[in-house]
Protein backbone atom coordinates (compact mmCIF):
# COMPACT_ATOMS: atom_id res chain seq x y z
CA UNK A 1 0.00 0.00 0.00
CA UNK A 2 2.83 2.27 0.94
CA UNK A 3 4.58 1.63 -2.48
CA UNK A 4 1.16 2.90 -4.30
CA UNK A 5 0.55 5.99 -2.46
CA UNK A 6 4.35 6.72 -3.17
CA UNK A 7 4.16 6.37 -6.84
CA UNK A 8 0.76 8.24 -6.98
CA UNK A 9 2.89 10.70 -5.44
CA UNK A 10 5.42 10.79 -7.66
CA UNK A 11 3.48 10.88 -10.86
CA UNK A 12 1.24 13.73 -9.62
CA UNK A 13 4.61 15.89 -8.79
CA UNK A 14 5.59 14.70 -12.25
CA UNK A 15 2.70 15.99 -14.27
CA UNK A 16 2.38 18.70 -12.15
CA UNK A 17 5.73 19.98 -13.37
CA UNK A 18 4.74 19.11 -16.81
CA UNK A 19 1.57 21.02 -16.52
CA UNK A 20 2.09 24.00 -14.59
CA UNK A 21 4.36 25.55 -17.06
CA UNK A 22 2.28 24.94 -19.61
CA UNK A 23 -0.88 26.65 -17.45
CA UNK A 24 1.51 29.44 -16.59
CA UNK A 25 2.68 30.24 -20.54
CA UNK A 26 -0.92 30.61 -21.32
CA UNK A 27 -1.85 32.71 -18.65
CA UNK A 28 0.73 35.03 -19.36
CA UNK A 29 -0.13 34.85 -23.10
CA UNK A 30 -4.06 35.38 -21.75
CA UNK A 31 -2.63 38.17 -19.86
CA UNK A 32 -0.76 39.65 -23.01
CA UNK A 33 -3.76 39.59 -25.31
CA UNK A 34 -5.94 41.37 -22.69
CA UNK A 35 -3.48 44.32 -21.76
CA UNK A 36 -3.43 45.02 -25.92
CA UNK A 37 -7.26 44.93 -26.07
CA UNK A 38 -7.30 47.17 -23.04
CA UNK A 39 -4.59 49.51 -24.63
CA UNK A 40 -6.64 49.95 -27.61
CA UNK A 41 -9.89 50.76 -25.76
CA UNK A 42 -7.95 53.42 -23.47
CA UNK A 43 -5.52 54.92 -25.98
CA UNK A 44 -7.54 57.94 -26.86
CA UNK A 45 -7.39 58.36 -23.19
CA UNK A 46 -3.54 57.27 -22.88
CA UNK A 47 -2.80 59.39 -25.11
CA UNK A 48 -4.13 62.93 -23.39
CA UNK A 49 -2.94 62.05 -20.11
CA UNK A 50 0.68 61.39 -21.83
CA UNK A 51 0.31 64.80 -23.36
CA UNK A 52 -0.95 66.52 -19.93
CA UNK A 53 1.88 65.04 -17.79
CA UNK A 54 4.52 65.43 -20.93
CA UNK A 55 3.84 69.43 -21.07
CA UNK A 56 3.90 69.72 -17.46
CA UNK A 57 7.34 68.01 -17.31
CA UNK A 58 9.52 71.09 -17.71
CA UNK A 59 10.98 68.76 -20.50
CA UNK A 60 12.47 69.86 -22.28
CA UNK A 61 14.04 72.93 -20.42
CA UNK A 62 12.73 76.29 -21.71
CA UNK A 63 10.24 74.48 -24.59
CA UNK A 64 6.56 74.08 -24.46
CA UNK A 65 4.56 70.95 -25.30
CA UNK A 66 2.61 72.80 -28.60
CA UNK A 67 1.23 69.36 -29.94
CA UNK A 68 1.82 66.03 -30.22
CA UNK A 69 0.65 63.50 -33.24
CA UNK A 70 0.74 59.59 -32.19
CA UNK A 71 1.37 57.35 -34.82
CA UNK A 72 -0.89 54.02 -35.08
CA UNK A 73 1.64 51.44 -34.50
CA UNK A 74 2.30 50.48 -31.24
CA UNK A 75 4.98 48.15 -29.78
CA UNK A 76 5.15 46.04 -26.83
CA UNK A 77 7.71 44.60 -24.44
CA UNK A 78 8.61 43.33 -20.98
CA UNK A 79 11.07 44.62 -18.90
CA UNK A 80 13.17 41.53 -17.78
CA UNK A 81 14.36 42.58 -14.39
CA UNK A 82 10.32 43.54 -13.18
CA UNK A 83 8.48 42.00 -15.97
CA UNK A 84 6.10 44.57 -16.27
CA UNK A 85 4.89 45.52 -19.81
CA UNK A 86 5.30 48.62 -21.72
CA UNK A 87 3.89 49.84 -24.90
CA UNK A 88 6.14 52.60 -26.83
CA UNK A 89 4.25 54.53 -29.30
CA UNK A 90 6.15 56.93 -32.31
CA UNK A 91 5.13 60.43 -31.80
CA UNK A 92 5.86 63.85 -33.28
CA UNK A 93 5.88 66.76 -30.88
CA UNK A 94 6.28 70.60 -32.15
CA UNK A 95 7.57 73.22 -28.98
CA UNK A 96 7.81 76.63 -28.75
CA UNK A 97 10.21 78.43 -26.85
CA UNK A 98 8.90 79.58 -23.25
CA UNK A 99 9.45 83.71 -22.47
CA UNK A 100 12.05 83.69 -20.72
CA UNK A 101 13.66 80.16 -20.65
CA UNK A 102 16.79 80.90 -22.80
CA UNK A 103 15.42 79.29 -25.88
CA UNK A 104 13.92 81.83 -27.63
CA UNK A 105 16.72 82.66 -30.04
CA UNK A 106 17.18 78.82 -30.93
CA UNK A 107 15.80 78.58 -34.87
CA UNK A 108 15.37 74.86 -34.26
CA UNK A 109 12.67 75.63 -31.52
CA UNK A 110 10.13 75.05 -34.10
CA UNK A 111 11.25 72.09 -35.77
CA UNK A 112 8.86 68.74 -35.66
CA UNK A 113 11.34 66.02 -32.97
CA UNK A 114 10.66 62.46 -33.33
CA UNK A 115 10.41 60.81 -30.40
CA UNK A 116 8.76 57.49 -28.58
CA UNK A 117 6.12 57.79 -26.01
CA UNK A 118 6.09 55.59 -23.27
CA UNK A 119 3.16 53.64 -21.30
CA UNK A 120 3.20 51.25 -18.54
CA UNK A 121 0.84 48.38 -17.51
CA UNK A 122 0.78 48.01 -13.83
CA UNK A 123 -1.35 44.07 -14.51
CA UNK A 124 -4.56 46.38 -14.35
CA UNK A 125 -4.72 48.97 -16.25
CA UNK A 126 -2.43 51.39 -18.44
CA UNK A 127 -0.52 54.61 -17.07
CA UNK A 128 1.43 57.02 -18.51
CA UNK A 129 4.45 59.14 -16.22
CA UNK A 130 4.72 61.09 -19.51
CA UNK A 131 8.19 59.49 -20.35
CA UNK A 132 9.24 60.54 -23.56
CA UNK A 133 12.32 59.36 -25.28
CA UNK A 134 13.68 61.31 -28.36
CA UNK A 135 15.48 60.66 -31.28
CA UNK A 136 14.37 57.29 -31.32
CA UNK A 137 11.45 55.34 -32.59
CA UNK A 138 9.33 52.60 -30.76
CA UNK A 139 11.86 49.69 -32.48
CA UNK A 140 14.80 51.66 -31.89
CA UNK A 141 13.92 52.43 -28.42
CA UNK A 142 13.48 48.65 -26.92
CA UNK A 143 16.35 48.04 -29.19
CA UNK A 144 18.51 50.29 -27.30
CA UNK A 145 17.06 49.61 -23.71
CA UNK A 146 16.51 45.90 -24.13
CA UNK A 147 19.39 45.12 -21.38
CA UNK A 148 18.02 47.81 -19.14
CA UNK A 149 15.22 48.76 -17.01
CA UNK A 150 12.52 51.25 -18.48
Amino acid sequence: MYWIILGIAIVAALAAGLILPVIRRRRVENNLILARQLFQQRREWLEARFLTIASQSGKPRGLAWVNCDFDDHVCFARDRSTGQLHCFVGVTVSFEAIEGGGMEDVEAVGNLRAATAVFAYDGKEWGSEGRTIFNLNPDEAIEHFHAQPV
